[in-house]
């Protein structure tokens, strides 16, 4: 089993930054991919928002290329999501998922609110 925990939403004005933070409760990143996802509203799909594969390699969705990066610190078991140049269209409940061992694991989420 796997556990993520997210943390680091809140309410930030237009063309604010953010830093989205998931605790992992294992050391799987050498063999995860792991990525977050987001949902604009309850009952609508989780969109892929970036991923990084277990050799780093990242990939982002067109709407957050330029904006968002993510990252990963092996040693603390931590995934990130720098969210730069917010737009209200940004708002939505942030996932945490983690592809390993056949498996997906999903974090509970955080909330994010772009809002002047």
């Amino acid at each position: 089993q796997v556990q993520l925990v997210e943390s680091g939403g809140g309410l930030v004005q237009p063309g604010g930054s953010l830093r989205l933070s998931c605790v992992v409760s294992r050391s799987i990143f050498s063999s995860a991919t792991m990525g977050w996802y987001r949902s604009a509203a309850p009952g609508k799909l989780r969109d892929l928002v970036a991923t990084i594969s277990s050799d780093g390699r990242t990939n982002y969705a067109d709407s957050v290329k330029g904006r968002f990066t993510i990252s990963r610190d092996i040693a603390k078991n931590e995934l990130y999501l720098q969210m730069n140049s917010l737009k209200p269209e940004d708002t939505a409940v942030y996932y945490c998922k983690a592809i390993y061992g056949g498996h997906q694991y999903w974090g509970q989420g955080t909330q994010v609110t772009v809002s002047s």
